[in-house]
């Protein structure tokens, strides 16, 4: 059975340059990519295919690793064409291997849809990766409102990758421990979920979807926290002026996928609350990658029949990239 790997992460050279360069030195993230991380963030050659090769997976869906180019300022218009042309002559000479998400200079919301619009009708590329809020701006402010409304007519899905937290949020919830965990709990501990999932909330109770009500949103890590908490959330359908309830854009504007979280239990809650048809595989590599065959073992060891066996290993990624969601 052929499998996609829709979160599977890249890093350039050049952007790792320009993250140094614009160093902010509130941001700790850049002190997670080091070592064999990093070494695997820039293979785009034999050493990432022997890896999907040994894992399972069939065709790696790119996308530049957090925070991406969202704070790097008017440096990242032309960073966003170079990296998006990088990926798609990976795509190119691997077609049955590789597709890619784009890369957006968000920081100049006209330049990103701009971009977008190359990116998807020139480059072939399948979605978006953004990596929630930009500085100080949500992602449901309105100055990204134009971006969603491109996407939603090029029938592209957007993908809500976790960025850290801001660092006032940072100081209050996440700090007052040693350098290392404080990074890690605000990081791939908690505080990248929580932050990603708010995000898509935002995009909810800002009205986005009932504006653009046939944009798709992708949230890894079997939904963000979210999906835990859906009858809580539900509960804001009396304080809210939304045209639907709560769960409906749940169900209706968002696919889930694992990021490399091989659990059956939460494989199990996620189908209970937003079906088998809005389920996608992931294995966010490199950072989650363990040898053995382990994404093709998970897969198989599922208790799905062999119909959604299939649309959680291709069929859905497929369906959504062709015609946008059911």
């Amino acid at each position: 059975m052929k499998l996609i790997a829709i979160e599977e992460h890249f890093l350039t050279k050049k952007v790792k340059d320009a993250w140094e360069k614009n160093a902010d030195k509130d941001d700790p993230t850049h002190k997670l990519h080091f070592g064999e991380i990093e070494t695997r963030l820039m293979d785009m050659g034999n050493g990432r295919l022997q890896l999907m090769d040994e894992t399972g997976i069939d065709v790696q869906v790119l996308s530049l690793t957090s925070p991406s180019l969202h704070n790097l300022g008017r440096e990242s218009i032309n960073l966003a064409i170079e990296t998006n042309d990088f990926v798609s002559e990976i795509v190119k000479k691997t077609p049955d291997r590789f597709h890619g998400l784009t890369a957006l200079p968000i920081f100049s919301p006209k330049d990103a849809v701009k971009e977008l619009e190359r990116s998807v009708k020139d480059l072939g590329m399948k979605g978006v990766m953004l990596c929630g809020r930009t500085g100080e701006k949500n992602l449901d402010h309105k100055d990204f409102w134009g971006l969603f409304e491109c996407a939603e007519s090029l029938g592209v899905p957007l993908f809500i990758h976790p960025q850290i937290p801001q660092k006032a949020v940072r100081d209050i919830y996440y700090s007052g421990f040693d350098e290392l965990t404080d990074i890690a709990f605000s990081t791939f501990g908690l505080g990248w979920h929580y932050e990603a999932g708010i995000q898509f909330i935002r995009l909810i109770l800002a009205g986005v979807f009932d504006r653009f009500p046939n944009l798709q949103v992708i949230l890894g890590h079997w939904g963000e926290v979210i999906l835990f908490y859906t009858e809580r959330l539900a509960s804001m359908n009396r304080a809210t002026k939304l045209n639907k309830p709560f769960i409906d854009y749940v169900r209706q504007n968002l696919y889930v996928t694992a990021s490399g979280m091989f659990s059956h239990s939460y494989l199990q809650r996620t189908i209970e609350i937003i079906g088998t048809d809005r389920i996608l595989f992931s294995a966010d590599y490199p950072y989650q990658y363990r040898p053995g065959r382990d994404a093709r073992n998970f897969l198989e060891a599922t208790s799905l029949s062999q119909e959604n066996k299939e649309k959680f290993a291709f069929a859905n990624w497929e369906r959504l990239i062709n015609t946008n969601a059911i």
